[in-house]
C-alpha cells in the first residue's frame, strides 16, 4: 500500500520539528550555558515522547495514528512553553521549584550550597522580547497542528 505525499511529510515534520527543538535546546545548554529550569525541563519531555512515536510509525500500523499521536505530544510541549512564557512575563504565577547546575568537584557539599538557581520566572535569553519558551510554543503548536492538517488532506484521485 502506497503512502500519501502528506503523510509523508508529516512523519517527516513529526520526526524534524522535535529533533531540532530538543537539538537547540542541549546547543544553548552544553555551548552556549543557558541551563534549564524545571518548566524548560518539562517542555522536553513530550519531544522525547513525539519523536519515539513518530520513529514507530515506520514500523507499527496505523502510520497516520502514531504520527497523530506524536503532533499531540508536540502541541503539548508548545502549551507547557506556553504556560512557561506567561510565568516569564509575569502573567501568572509559576512553579516554587527552581532547578540548580552542580559541580560536583572537590567538595559536593560546597558545590550544592552555592549552586546558581535556574529560576523560572526569569527568561534568560530572548529574541525579539519572545523567550526560548515562547519560541517553543509558537513552534511547537505551530508545527503540530501542521502535522494533524496533513494528516488531514485527502489523498488525491
Amino acid at each position: 500500500m502506497s503512502i500519501s505525499p502528506s503523510v509523508r511529510k508529516a512523519q517527516a515534520l513529526a520526526i524534524a520539528l522535535p529533533a531540532a527543538l530538543l537539538g537547540g535546546a542541549y546547543i544553548s545548554q552544553y555551548v552556549f550555558g543557558l541551563f534549564p529550569c524545571e518548566l524548560c525541563w518539562w517542555q522536553r519531555y513530550p519531544h522525547f515522547l513525539a519523536l519515539a512515536l513518530a520513529l514507530l510509525s515506520f514500523v507499527a500500523p496505523p502510520r497516520q495514528l502514531w504520527i497523530g499521536f506524536a503532533a499531540l505530544a508536540i502541541i503539548g510541549s508548545g502549551v507547557i512553553g506556553g504556560y512557561h512564557a506567561g510565568v516569564e512575563y509575569g502573567w501568572w504565577e509559576g512553579l516554587t521549584a527552581c532547578t540548580a547546575t552542580v559541580d560536583m568537584g572537590a567538595n559536593p557539599l560546597d558545590a550544592i550550597m552555592n549552586a546558581p538557581m535556574v529560576r523560572c520566572d526569569q527568561a534568560q535569553w530572548t529574541l525579539f522580547g519572545i523567550s526560548l519558551a515562547g519560541w517553543n510554543f509558537l513552534i511547537s503548536c505551530a508545527g503540530g497542528i501542521a502535522i494533524l492538517a496533513l494528516l488531514g488532506r485527502k489523498r488525491a484521485a
